[in-house]
């Protein structure tokens, strides 16, 4: 079952809109081209600014905190950022979290089999998973993988919009009972918006 990954609306064109989970497959291209973007402004972290820390805001599970750590750990090895695990949730730059309907932020979460996360652009730094969501470490059948969708909110994290190529991590819609890692459009996106 596809559903919207995240609450982070599409960049079309300089246009918003947010895709439905029904879409499937490319746009009938056979030839290959990026179709990563970026979000509105182009909103980057400083060039001094590629060390950053993360902390997990009270009531999160031991389980994302673990998968989470693992896709930080992947951007990592893609990017020039370097990223740790701050001394404490107050002196973090990324401050990871669960929410459940109007969670404070100003962007409510819908409840079950809606938008399941979503991230704020740099250096804002916020990152929440919809609790209401059914929530997995894998490929387990009518769960979200807690690390397939941290990859694609700490893009956004990073500056990213939402890409529209098949298997990019950036795509907005995330399927149940299913993983995936970074694709070369997410690695080629986040290269051309720090010029790496």
């Amino acid at each position: 079952m596809e559903m919207p990954r995240c609450g982070v609306p599409d960049i079309i064109n300089g246009t918003t809109s947010m895709r439905s989970g029904k879409k499937r497959g490319g746009h009938g291209s056979t030839h290959t081209v990026a179709h990563f973007s970026f979000l509105p402004g182009s909103p980057k972290w400083p060039a001094n600014k590629y060390h950053l820390t993360y902390g997990f805001l009270q009531g999160t599970p031991s389980e994302a905190v673990g998968a989470v750590a693992r896709a930080f750990a992947t951007w990592q090895a893609n990017t020039h950022f370097m990223f740790s695990q701050a001394q404490s949730i107050e002196s973090a730059d990324l401050k990871i979290g669960f929410g459940r309907r109007d969670h404070g932020d100003g962007h409510p979460f819908d409840g079950p089999l809606g938008t399941a996360a979503h991230a704020f652009p740099p250096s804002d730094g916020r990152f929440h998973y919809d609790a209401d969501e059914t929530w997995v470490v894998g490929a387990v059948p009518g769960g979200l993988d807690y690390e397939t969708v941290a990859l694609h909110e700490i893009g956004h994290l990073l500056g990213l919009g939402h890409s529209s190529v098949p298997g990019a991590v950036m795509l907005p819609e995330v399927r149940t009972g299913f993983t995936q890692s970074l694709h070369a459009d997410d690695i080629q996106g986040i290269k051309a918006l720090y010029n790496t």
